[in-house]
């Protein structure tokens, strides 16, 4: 009998609730009910599931809790050999030193992938029309006319390219862009027209009508689009960032907005979150602020998540490797 433990947080937003319905509609799917014992908690209410759960499934937020055990996870919890974590980025949990040896970690890369495409389809479009900027002048009440051209045969670059940059760059294609593809390994991707390393940023960066940035945020990756980088962009492009903030310099960003040398921008994610009212990024103009939203679909998140964790539970009573296992030498 596999015990598989679920946890989450009763003051997060719905699409990140774990229920025992949901739990319970993907085990029938899955097929899994035989020799599966689940549980499900909340907030670490209690913690008697540790001596025998086998597996865990939570969010980045369960294991920085001070309740949870992760000093000493091996003693508390003898039989643990999985943890799925609900989200794609893993950076609160670096370095994976905690992690006891002979427990796999996994994270939800691809389970974004459908809104994620739907989001990038939207910024390409709103950056390609200059919407950030007929917004500035909504707000100040101010006409003029911005004419564009059409998106087609304009160049995307995507930094990142992963479940998440891949989707985006699925997009680019259908919207009739050049798509760039960039990441540590430039091995050829089928949406990309073209793969370039890291160390040819600002030869795409000086190529791309916008830049899209989906990376992980890495210590070789932190500050990566930063001021001379933004420099290295071609005049007037536009910028997204759905990875982290961590990968772009917000302040350098900011006076580009400013001085016109990006004409647009769309962030998602941020650091702090929430971010404070008295962030002055909320003031910079010509920028769209979505409040790290872009990606989580409100009625399928969850148990396209559920699904991911049963197709897990599969390999692992098999003794399989499992989808999505995280690289405690990269983080990701």
């Amino acid at each position: 009998m596999t015990h598989l433990h679920f946890e989450s947080r009763a003051n997060k937003p719905a699409c990140f609730q774990i229920t025992p319905a949901l739990v319970q509609a993907a085990a029938r799917r899955a097929k899994a009910g035989r020799g599966l014992r689940w549980t499900v908690g909340e907030d670490l209410s209690e913690l008697s599931w540790l001596k025998t759960a086998e597996g865990l499934v939570c969010g980045n937020d369960i294991i920085t809790d001070p309740a949870f055990p992760k000093a000493m996870l091996a003693e508390a919890a003898p039989k643990l050999r999985w943890i799925h974590i609900t989200g794609a980025g893993i950076e609160p949990l670096l370095p994976l030193d905690w992690l006891p040896s002979g427990v796999v970690l996994t994270n939800n890369s691809g389970v974004h992938v459908q809104k994620t495409g739907e989001f990038a389809t939207m910024a390409l479009l709103a950056l390609t029309f200059r919407l950030p900027a007929l917004m500035t002048q909504q707000r100040e009440a101010r006409w003029g006319q911005i004419f564009t051209p059409s998106i087609a045969g304009k160049t995307l670059l995507v930094v990142g390219l992963g479940d998440m940059g891949g989707a985006a760059a699925k997009a680019g294609k259908k919207l009739g862009m050049k798509v760039l593809g960039m990441r540590r390994n430039p091995k050829p991707h089928r949406y990309a027209d073209a793969m370039l390393p890291l160390k040819s940023l600002k030869k795409g960066l000086a190529e791309a009508d916008i830049v899209l940035v989906a990376t992980p945020l890495t210590p070789e990756t932190r500050y990566l689009i930063d001021a001379e980088a933004i420099a290295a962009m071609k005049p007037g492009a536009g910028l997204v960032n759905v990875g982290r903030a961590g990968v772009v310099d917000y302040a350098a960003l900011s006076e580009a907005l400013r001085n016109g040398k990006v004409s647009g921008a769309m962030l998602d994610v941020f650091d702090p979150e929430p971010l404070p009212s008295s962030d002055p990024l909320w003031q910079v103009p010509n920028l769209i602020i979505t409040p790290h939203c872009s990606s989580d679909d409100l009625d399928a998140y969850m148990p396209l998540t559920l699904d991911l964790v049963m197709a897990n539970l599969a390999r692992f009573r098999a003794g399989k490797t499992l989808k999505n296992a995280v690289d405690p030498t990269t983080g990701y």
